[in-house]
């Protein structure tokens, strides 16, 4: 039986004009579970990334951490969706940048509607493929996992990719896999076992590296 590791990536650049930039505590924490793997001389024999600055960052932060190299194969299924895309289909006006914790709340409120009705198939989110095909991409590196012979694997990517895995494994209504996206911190482990056959959820959402009073405001979610 194998081990599959879903990381997503450390805290990015939030409100900012690119997004798609790890911080400097992004990078921290990235670095930090890179410690904890080494710590525990968890090794990898397959790793695989989406194709986001901020995952191919993070997994850069992660070989820092465990001082060693690791070589990845990327794969375009694992990209997070467009948030801006979703929100607009369900709220065309513009949206302020979300510089206050109201508008940060406004901002995840219709990100959260959005992700539904995109998911029930009610909206299509501008640039974006359906939901069925965003589906098909994660489920496509999760077979591809499965049968590859590898047992002890990485996978660096996104909250919405990660939450599109476990709500494919656990069957999730799409209510239900909006929330598992929306729960995911930064730089945290969900594990897959998984045969050839099938994977199980074994553990969501985990930050094992972070657990110690020295990292308390190391914890983020976006």
């Amino acid at each position: 039986m194998g081990i599959l590791y879903l990381v997503r990536h450390g805290q990015a650049s939030f409100g900012a004009d690119d997004y798609d930039q790890l911080s400097a505590l992004g990078v921290r924490q990235s670095r930090q579970l890179g410690r904890y793997f080494a710590a525990r001389s968890v090794a990898f024999d397959a790793v695989y990334t989406g194709t986001l600055k901020r995952h191919t960052q993070t997994l850069a932060s992660i070989c820092d951490g465990m001082q060693t190299a690791l070589s990845a194969t990327a794969w375009p299924g694992l990209n997070e969706y467009d948030s801006e895309a979703v929100i607009a289909a369900v709220h065309p006006e513009p949206l302020a940048r979300p510089t206050t914790p109201e508008l940060y709340r406004h901002h995840f409120k219709l990100l959260r509607v959005g992700l539904t009705q995109w998911m029930l198939g009610r909206t299509q989110p501008a640039g974006q493929p359906s939901w069925q095909d965003f589906q098909q991409g994660v489920v496509d590196a999760l077979t591809h996992i499965r049968q590859s012979g590898a047992q002890n694997v990485l996978l660096v990517s996104s909250g919405g990719p990660i939450a599109c895995a476990i709500g494919h494994v656990l069957a999730t209504p799409p209510e239900a896999t909006v929330e598992l996206n929306m729960r995911l911190r930064n730089t945290a482990i969900s594990e897959f076992a998984f045969t050839p056959k099938r994977h199980a959820l074994q553990t969501y959402n985990t930050l094992p590296h972070l657990d110690a009073p020295e990292f308390a405001d190391w914890v983020t979610h976006a």
